[in-house]
């Protein structure tokens, strides 16, 4: 019996099938085609912000997860599937974040490269969530930008003057997110979240992480009534000021928790940014504002003052 993402990849890949027999798909354009954009499918949010920042107008993004949507629970679209397809290079996050993506592409019937923008960074307890970590960010980068020049020997220079510009960017985002974190009190920087995709900010900045409501890097995974009991204990004994929801999480169990506990939940609008960016015009829609968003949130709360 077929699972339900093999019986949905079954049907995307059919009517791909079914477009291209009956002329309607595009043939993938060759990279050195001055006239093509390189035809890049990116995986996740964060990846795809990359992408573009690389490729600038050189390339054409297909972005597979929808903002503000957990990895675990994509279905590809026949769209995706015929992006894929037609795809002339294919990056992906990697440290088994898309669960799902060697089959869609074995359904899409892609054979291009597939680049895994984790190669180069030091992975944390099999913890996927690098790009919380600006200097990673800046080696997924440099993966991608070395990606494209080899897809796109042409434009190579294009790409790599956009990389420097970003990396510069990615270094005031590193030297800002330091400074801010060290108006918090010593004492005071400490973290609950909904799940544990902050291990990378936290080392990075030197916070202390107490605990998650999701007790994985899978936010499928639930607490049982005795760990959420010793969550609040926790929470409690450590003087924990604020309990993070994530926008892509339902708060409902944060809520609970915070209520037990008598600290403040933030969540709504304030949300941290945790496995996808958010919409368009959101305080999260790129890479870099997710992470000021993040940093100014979780500064705001555990210093006690408002935004």
């Amino acid at each position: 019996m077929l699972s339900p993402l093999a019986r949905t990849l079954s049907s995307a890949a059919l009517l791909v099938l079914f477009a291209a027999g009956c002329g309607e798909g595009n043939a993938s354009s060759s990279p050195s085609d001055p006239a093509q954009p390189l035809k890049v499918v990116a995986t996740t949010t964060q990846v795809a912000d990359f992408a573009r920042n690389v490729g600038g107008d050189r390339v054409s993004v297909h972005q597979l997860l929808r903002p503000n949507v957990d990895p675990h629970d994509y279905e590809p679209s026949p769209a995706d599937m015929q992006a894929i397809a037609e795809a002339d290079v294919l990056v992906k996050n990697g440290v088994d974040l898309e669960r799902w993506l060697d089959e869609t592409i074995s359904a899409a019937g892609f054979d291009g490269p597939v680049v895994d923008a984790s190669q180069g960074v030091q992975i944390r307890d099999g913890n996927p969530h690098i790009w919380h970590n600006p200097l990673n960010a800046k080696t997924m980068v440099d993966t991608i930008e070395k990606a494209f020049a080899a897809a796109d020997p042409r434009d190579a220079a294009a790409y790599q003057a956009n990389r420097v510009a970003y990396d510069a960017k990615l270094d005031a985002l590193d030297g800002e997110i330091a400074k801010k974190v060290e108006s918090i009190p010593a004492d005071r920087r400490k973290l609950v979240t909904n799940h544990d995709a902050f291990g990378y900010y936290l080392d990075r900045y030197g916070l202390t992480f107490v605990g998650s409501i999701i007790p994985s890097f899978d936010t499928s995974a639930e607490l049982s009534a005795k760990q959420v009991s010793d969550l609040v204990a926790k929470i409690k004994a450590t003087g924990v000021a604020a309990i993070f929801s994530e926008a892509s999480l339902p708060p409902k169990t944060a809520e609970a928790i915070g209520r037990e506990a008598g600290v403040r939940v933030v969540a709504g609008e304030d949300a941290l940014y945790g496995d996808s960016l958010g919409p368009e015009g959101s305080a999260g829609a790129t890479y870099l504002q997710m992470e000021e968003h993040n940093t100014d949130t979780i500064v705001n709360a555990l210093r006690g003052t408002v935004a």
